[in-house]
């Protein structure tokens, strides 16, 4: 069987600190190693659609939003679950590539609503599709089964962590 750099780590452990039960490395030091490999390639594919990691992010929740009038700042703030302030810069940015519009409520001024512009929901649309044949590809070692058993046993951990949804 091929090892891993994680198997190399429990090796040296093992050498070092026989006394020591490193098992939860097996887990967690995986986890870490393919959430960094996963993250470089859902980087350079929004490079191709000359997004970063958030703009994706604000442009996804928009768009998973369905709804053609927008959302408030809060509710994208919300849904994206990142500051306010990171929201606020985020959107800067996507007004200026011209991907959104942010105006405030007629009905109450104190309220920012942002929506996605034509542009912003074509891009998106053609981002989400590559994104997913990307995600597809990064675990096609896996089969149907074993992204089942994966995702239901990472939805447990999840939620013994307190991440459940809103």
């Amino acid at each position: 069987m091929a090892r891993d750099a994680v198997d190399l780590v429990l090796e040296q452990w093992a050498g070092a600190r026989p006394d020591l039960d490193a098992s939860p490395m097996r887990i967690l030091g995986r986890l870490s190693r393919v959430t960094r490999i996963a993250e470089r390639e859902l980087k350079n594919l929004f490079n191709e659609f000359g997004l970063e990691r958030g703009e994706f992010d604000v442009l996804a929740t928009l768009r998973r939003a369905g709804s053609p009038s927008g959302m408030t700042a809060g509710a994208l703030a919300r849904s994206s679950m990142v500051t306010s302030g990171a929201v606020t810069n985020r959107l800067d940015r996507l007004v200026a590539k011209g991907y959104v519009t942010r105006e405030f409520d007629p009905a109450n001024r104190r309220t920012v609503i942002v929506a996605l512009t034509p542009t912003g929901r074509d891009l998106i649309d053609r981002a989400v599709v590559a994104h997913v044949e990307n995600e597809r590809r990064i675990l096609a070692a896996l089969d149907d089964r074993q992204q089942d058993d994966l995702a239901a046993t990472l939805r447990t951990l999840l939620l013994s962590l307190g991440d459940e949804a809103p």
